[in-house]
């Protein structure tokens, strides 16, 4: 797939990846930080140059970490109480493709905005707006296969079989959703599971709605723009590259064609070399025949 792309919009990069799940990051935050950032929210910086946004209230809290202690680069929490344990978390290691983080912040946004009852809403089985399922359809409908990989897990699988997610029933310790994989969700691409290139994970009470933005941008059919010579972008081996025709220059219009037409027309003679009968002098006539 390589879709023709928009002479308005200048893309960043030279090739597209496909399917997106086999893209990577694109070694920078800023478009994910950006919806935050433009609600207002704090930014500050540590030593380090980690980066941390709050919101006003302080109930909710993203790091980026680029010098953090382990692959966890994005880490958001949210909080009944400010000072409090997290109502849930979220994990983005570090070669999440960025604009899976950005759909997730994006829409975080939108339910800061909207208060409590939408971002520490539960999810809730059965229920038509919090149903866990909610966010599987997406994947689901771009033809990802149903699988169960051992006891207590539900999972769905990509049709190359290079991603899936995973869903744990069953009893959780809260603690070790928060700091490690063993979480209700998680997201990866590559190799296997166990042997991921990226992974995402999400605490048993995330927002159905926040897990949604996230798996509708995977399943998105079209193909990510990167640079061939970044190899940390993609998934290399695995990523399908094509690439980014440039577009040409516009067709002329009628007036360009006339003045190139034009151009190309012989200058006119001199006026004074152009012989012309004269009103107040007779032409002289011809002499006698010899």
């Amino acid at each position: 797939m390589n879709p023709q792309p928009d002479p308005h919009h200048e893309i960043d990069g030279d090739v597209y990846v496909w399917p997106r799940h086999l893209a990577s990051t694109t070694g920078t935050g800023d478009p994910a930080l950006a919806p935050l950032i433009d609600l207002g929210w704090d930014l500050r910086y540590d030593e380090d140059s980690n980066v941390y946004v709050s919101a006003p209230d302080r109930r909710v809290r993203l790091g980026y970490l680029p010098e953090g202690e382990d692959d966890g680069l994005w880490r958001i929490n949210a909080y009944k109480d400010s000072f409090g344990p997290p109502a849930w978390g979220v994990c983005f290691n570090d070669r999440v493709p960025t604009e899976f983080v950005t759909a997730f912040t994006t829409v975080l946004a939108t339910a800061y905005e909207q208060g409590p009852d939408a971002y520490l809403a539960r999810p809730v089985s059965g229920n038509d707006e919090h149903d866990p399922f909610l966010a599987v359809v997406p994947l689901l409908k771009e033809c990802w296969e149903i699988d169960r990989p051992r006891w207590g897990v539900f999972a769905i699988q990509a049709p190359d079989g290079h991603a899936g997610l995973e869903f744990t029933t069953g009893d959780l310790d809260p603690e070790a959703e928060l700091t490690t994989r063993d979480a209700r969700w998680q997201l990866w691409a590559g190799d296997s599971i166990d042997r991921p290139a990226w992974y995402a994970t999400a605490s048993t009470d995330t927002p159905v709605a926040l897990l949604t933005a996230v798996t509708q941008s995977i399943a998105d059919p079209d193909p990510l723009p990167r640079w061939r010579d970044d190899t940390f972008s993609y998934i290399k081996g695995m990523a399908h590259l094509t690439p980014i025709l440039r577009p040409g220059p516009p067709a002329p219009t009628p007036l360009d064609v006339r003045r190139a037409v034009a151009s190309r027309r012989p200058a006119a003679l001199p006026t004074a070399s152009v012989p012309r009968w004269s009103t107040t002098s007779r032409p002289a006539l011809p002499g006698p025949r010899r």
